[in-house]
This record gives C-alpha cells, structure tokens and sequence, in this order.
C-alpha cells in the first residue's frame, strides 16, 4: 500500500477497496449495471458481484504485497486442476476480455496496480461452530487426503512458487510471514514466557518429526471454516490464497482455526481423522503430531491478529484470543513436555 493510502481511515480504505471492484467490473464480460458487495475482508478483499438478472460471481482483490502475480498464477493453476479431476470442488476462475484470469486494476491511491481474480459463484453456506460438523469433517478429511494425494503425484507448471509454511516462517524470529506472535494484542511479559516456552517445544517436536516428502507438501493450508462451504453432502473448498508448502497434518489443525479452545473441537479432529484413513493411511506419528500443529496454527494467529488488527474480524477478537490460548499452551506442555 503507499502511504497515502496507509494513512487513511478504515471507511475511506473500504471506499478505495470498493472504487477497485468497481472498476474490475469493466475488465469483464459482465452485464451492464452489475453490482459489487463486499463479502470479507481479511489478507484481500472478496466481493459478490451480481447482474441485474440475479447471476453471481465472487470478485478477489488482494492485498497489496502479500502474494505475487505468479504466485496466485500458481494458486489457480492447483485449483483448477484439483477440481478437473474431481479432486474436490473449488472455485472457478473467469478470463477477462483479454483472455488473462489474473486482472490489474489501477488506483490513483496506490503505487502499483492491485491484482485481482474473479470466480464463478458456488452455492452452499458456510458452517458455524455450533452447527453439527461431524459428517462435513469426515468430508473434509476424505477431500484433504485426496488433495495431499493429488499434491504428491501432480506435475506443478513451470515458474509455480508458493510460500513455504514451516516452522521459521509460521512462528519464527526473521520475518514470519503473519507477523511475530510477541506481537499479540495484550502479551505481557507473563504471556510472553508461557508462548515462549510452547513455541520451543513445538519447534522441538517438529524438528524431530521432519519434514520428509511423506510428511510434507503442497496443501491448502487455511482449511477454516469460512474457507469452507457446505451444498448437502459435498464440502466445498474456496480461498487458496494460503495454499502452499507445509505439513500434511497442517491441514487437520486448520480446520478448527479460531476455535481450538472449544469443547467439540477434538471430535471434530476425530472426524477428520476418520475420513481421512478413508482414503490414505495415518501412521500413528502423523496423528501425534496434530496437537502440535494445533497449537502452532493458535500461536500462528495470534500474530495474525496483531499484523491484521485494522481489519474488523481481527479487530473483534484482540487480546481475547490472546489469553484463550495461554490455558491451551498449559495443556500441550504438560501433555507433551
């Protein structure tokens, strides 16, 4: 972002976020006096557009620094292909008029144009915490192990780069890529030795464990329930934005992001779990191995929060999230140390 657009209030940000999805519009086949409503905004912002005849579509505008025009290339490349091959359901992208799915859109606030991909719009709703969950996480384990599959066998095109989610990039000292979870909104000295003390321990555990090429790979990576849409039966995968290098096992601990702490989390691991072994086998390190990327995506977010806080969602949680994760930091080292 420049400065000038930095230095401006949330509400004027969100009407130059807006301004950019307006003038994408004309960069595609569109109907005329087709509208555009956000939807999200956190890493970029995701608006419905929709024609005056009631067709829809979603509209992505990202984040100004975050992910390269070659690396969403890549993002979209894995996603077209999985659903291709039936791998699992995932969004579809839509060529501008020049025949391009990545679109640049220039703004008079901004030194370089933003990036921006338009999908066509998937039906289904986005689960809640306290909806039952138990079937769509077996879904959803059964689609992640086809998708680690997929990752293992597949011939990624040239010049494809994603970021690497490992253990210096998540949670480590030189320029993790969310920020530096000392950084969370109300850490304290106090706060700070309890996380230090986990995220030694993990990075403990995780430099054991390895990161061999049947434990580590290409996943989605943000498995969170807002990435997730629900139509009947099919679990449908959305925002791989994310996507990238890490541990197979990352993707069971993405999926109860923001929610770890909550009493039906584990069952819904275990769901997972079980869809999971459906169709590929879970060797009992890997399963050992989940509380720890767990309470690495906990810790993760907390410096996401931080790094994000002028964003409403971040915004709401603060330093609340911060002080939930101390007693989850208590357990993993008294269960694991």
């Amino acid at each position: 972002m420049t400065t000038g657009f930095k230095s401006l209030s949330h509400e004027q940000q969100l009407a130059a976020l807006q301004d950019i999805a307006q003038r994408a519009l004309l960069q595609y086949d569109l109907p005329p006096n087709s509208t555009a409503a956000l939807l999200n905004l956190s890493e970029n912002a995701t608006y419905r557009i929709e024609a005056p005849d009631g067709r829809r579509w979603a509209l992505r505008v990202h984040r100004e620094g975050y992910q390269s025009r070659q690396a969403i290339a890549s993002e979209l490349a894995w996603a077209v292909d999985l659903r291709q091959h039936g791998v699992a359901v995932t969004p579809r992208p839509v060529a501008g008029r020049d025949g391009q799915l990545i679109q640049d859109v220039v703004h008079p606030l901004m030194d370089s144009p933003r990036h921006v991909v338009l999908f066509h719009w998937e039906t289904g709703a986005k689960p809640g915490i306290a909806d039952d969950l138990t079937a769509s996480f077996e879904v959803l384990g059964e689609t992640a192990a086809r998708m680690h599959m997929h990752a293992r066998q597949w011939q990624r095109p040239a010049g494809f780069t994603r970021f690497t989610w490992n253990f210096d990039t998540a949670l480590g000292e030189d320029r993790p890529h969310w920020g530096r979870w000392r950084d969370g909104v109300g850490m304290n000295a106090e706060k700070e030795r309890l996380f230090q003390r986990t995220v030694n321990l993990i990075g403990r555990r995780l430099a054991h464990y390895g990161t061999g090429p049947e434990r580590f790979g290409l996943i989605h990576s943000d498995l969170r329930l807002t990435n997730l849409l629900i139509d009947g039966a099919t679990v449908k995968v959305i925002d791989f934005d994310d996507c990238g290098f890490s541990w197979y096992m990352y993707d069971a601990a993405t999926p109860v992001s923001f929610h770890e702490h909550e009493p039906q989390a584990p069952d819904l691991i275990e769901s997972w779990k079980a869809g999971y072994r459906k169709v590929l086998p879970l060797a009992k390190e890997d399963e050992a191995e989940i509380p720890t990327f767990v309470m690495l995506r906990r810790i993760l977010l907390v410096a996401w929060i931080a790094s994000h806080i002028e964003a409403e969602f971040p915004k709401s949680l603060g330093a609340a999230y911060t002080d939930g994760s101390l007693p989850l930091c208590e357990d993993y080292l008294r269960r694991f140390s």
